[in-house]
């Protein structure tokens, strides 16, 4: 009988040992300031949330491209006015209600309305009407042809949200995707569980926390201490050889949609003087930021554009490291002796870290900043929605967003009629050849005009324990997508 026991405890023992794991602790950088990704411009909501808890009508794969999501099909008008969507029968939030045709048109209504806070209201302002023709189907009317509108509706700002969920959204975020909101500790962590009642295929992952570590010097030795089985946008590059060589781990590096930028107030004097915003962009040594703040990782842009787009122009000539042109141009828009304005960082590590060497660049040609760092919302008050701020850097990681510089209102308030009129153009052309010659306008327009300093497209890179599977090398889309995510045995 003893024998037995012990031979039965042992069988059991090695059955637990090799039973797969189904929870995973991922780290990212930055805490979203609140869940709802439908009202703030803050893209760490979307890091945790995209296609895991909230879905669109449309969403992105890894590689950027656009399928289906709560809608299985569409078609489109001769005229390419209108898109009849048809929705997956059987879809319900995480509270149990269903997610029909109603929802639909409360969510899209509710993005385009005029008091709406949506932070990407733009994409929805070709939309005239949107009609429930049943409870699974709805059919959506714009005013002209857009070109991009089904890529418009993959973008987290255009998820579908329930009427009955936005009281307390920001909180307790209700969607209709593979993990259910569970728990969040702020300033700690957000916990996700699976849904069981999911439409799709269900995650591998039981459930997934995500750890928010901003400090570099903190997530390397969480990371190293395997506290934290991944973290995605690793923000130490720096040690990266260290995790390549180690068997316990895996690195991942991939793009992103993110253009990082030192961001200009385009009607904040002087910088209303495009001599003086071209001065700045000669002033900039991109490569020695790339090097110093990023460890080489990151290329160089001359424009707000993907280099690995098929339509990138490569305009960096425009904005070469030119310090004597630089004070040149100064000296030409009536600032000689140079000036002083304020540099106010967010917390990412290429902010922070970029931000000192920018300012020791700008320094040798006459133009002192104030240095100010910024917790995230404060970020989002004073600079983004606030308009308070000289220069600023951040990376836009929202992709093919060079739309934005045809809104004045924009916090870096490029108000261009001409631009805005190609922008018009492009939208509403859906030939691809005439499309690709629109973006290149548009590309050399802003360049031209030195909107703002362009520096590079940020790298992704990730850091994970060696077992784990499924996740996305690239960022087409700021989101940590785990629903294909398993552990290996």
């Amino acid at each position: 009988m003893t024998l037995r026991l012990t031979l039965a405890a042992a069988l059991l023992s090695g059955t637990a040992a090799f039973a797969q794991q189904t929870d995973l602790t991922i780290a990212i950088q930055l805490e979203p300031p609140h869940l709802d990704p439908t009202s703030a411009a803050a893209g760490a909501i979307d890091s945790v949330l995209y296609s895991n808890v909230f879905e669109g009508l449309t969403r992105f794969t890894e590689t950027g491209a656009v399928v289906p999501g709560l809608a299985e099909s569409w078609d489109i008008s001769d005229d390419g006015l209108t898109y009849t969507f048809k929705l997956r029968s059987g879809v319900t939030f995480h509270d149990g209600t269903t997610m029909d045709a109603d929802d639909v048109v409360f969510s899209l209504n509710r993005a385009r309305a005029e008091d709406s806070q949506n932070a990407q209201k733009a994409l929805f302002a070709e939309i005239a009407s949107v009609d429930a023709m049943d409870p699974t189907t709805v059919k959506v009317t714009l005013s002209k042809p857009n070109g991009n509108f089904l890529f418009n509706m993959a973008w987290g700002d255009a998820v579908i949200v329930a009427p009955e969920s936005i009281e307390t959204i920001k909180q307790t975020p209700i969607g209709t995707g593979a993990f259910k909101f569970a728990e969040w500790k702020q300033g700690d962590s957000i916990r996700l569980t699976r849904n069981e009642a999911y439409w799709g295929e269900q995650p591998a992952l039981d459930q997934a926390t995500f750890k928010f570590i901003s400090d570099p010097t903190a997530a390397f030795a969480a990371m190293m201490a395997q506290d934290i089985d991944a973290f995605a946008g690793f923000p130490a590059p720096e040690n990266l050889p260290m995790f390549q060589a180690d068997p316990r781990f895996q690195v991942l590096v991939g793009s992103t949609e993110g253009e990082t930028i030192l961001s200009t107030n385009n009607k904040m004097p002087p910088f209303d003087n495009v001599k003086v915003r071209q001065a700045l962009s000669h002033a900039i040594d991109r490569n020695a930021i790339i090097d110093g703040a990023m460890f080489g990782l990151g290329t160089p842009i001359g424009t707000h554009f993907a280099p690995h787009n098929p339509d990138y122009v490569n305009l960096t000539e425009n904005s070469t490291y030119d310090p004597d042109l630089a004070r040149q141009l100064l000296a030409e828009a009536g600032f000689a002796d140079g000036f002083k304005t304020t540099l106010k960082l967010p917390p990412p590590s290429y902010a922070r870290r970029g931000g000192e060497i920018i300012a020791a660049q700008l320094r040798e040609v006459g133009i002192q900043t104030e240095i100010t760092n910024l917790e995230w919302a404060q970020w989002l008050e004073e600079v983004f929605r606030g308009k308070d701020y000289g220069l600023t850097i951040v990376s836009h990681t929202e992709p093919f967003d060079i739309g934005i510089y045809a809104r004045p209102d924009y916090y870096f308030q490029y108000d261009n009629p001409d631009f805005q009129a190609l922008i018009d153009r492009l939208t509403s052309t859906t030939d691809p050849a005439k499309r690709s010659e629109l973006i290149n306008m548009a590309q050399v327009t802003i360049s031209q005009d030195y909107v703002n300093g362009y520096l590079f497209q940020l790298a992704y890179p990730t850091v994970a324990d060696a077992k784990i599977e499924g996740l996305w090398l690239n960022q087409p889309t700021q989101a940590t997508d785990l629903t294909g995510v398993r552990w290996t045995k």
